[in-house]
């Protein structure tokens, strides 16, 4: 003998009820049993923190990956001189279109990079960026990578564009090496 279902409304049928009965009660009352175990369980063990910023260390406790993208750096070549060229590459390369670059000529008088142009303005807009390092497999100079800075955080989305001034390597730290 079948048994039939009843008929709700146009083709609409009536669950079945063991399904909706004893069984699903006591698997809620399983789950919500297996969960609140593993919260005490937590709640019991001893808190592991990582002591940032006041950790161990130069970098505060930080370790860093060696392929780890952090915030832009522009580099100067061994004469103090700017790498980047303006040749617009890591611009036409970036997905987001965040970096803007507006290029100069060299003169006699003023030399800033070793070619016949400059970045007169360098920005990147760190709204935008997704840190895919595009720009820095573009560069043909190597003008631009990836440093370990990562304390990006702002209030302000203002002062997350970043100006050539700001991602430049001082000329200080080309004499140490």
């Amino acid at each position: 003998m079948v048994r039939q279902l009843p008929v709700l409304a146009k083709g609409l049928t009536k669950p079945n009820p063991s399904y909706t009965g004893l069984m699903s009660i006591v698997g809620n009352i399983a789950a919500i049993a297996k969960g609140m175990s593993i919260t005490l369980r937590e709640m019991v063990q001893p808190t592991l923190v990582e002591n940032y910023p006041d950790g161990p260390g130069p970098l505060h406790g930080a370790v860093f990956e060696q392929r780890f993208r952090g915030a832009h750096v522009l580099q100067r070549d061994e004469d103090g001189l700017e790498k980047c060229v303006a040749c617009f590459l890591c611009a036409a390369a970036c997905p987001a279109n965040c970096i803007y670059i507006e290029a100069a000529e060299n003169t006699e008088e003023q030399r800033i990079s070793s070619s016949e142009r400059y970045a007169k303005v360098y920005n990147i807009d760190y709204n935008r960026c997704i840190f895919c390092g595009y720009c820095v497999e573009a560069c043909p100079t190597d003008a631009i990578t990836h440093g370990h800075g990562f304390e990006l955080a702002s209030v302000n989305a203002t002062t997350l564009v970043m100006r050539k001034e700001d991602m430049l390597v001082p000329v200080s730290a080309i004499a140490a090496k």
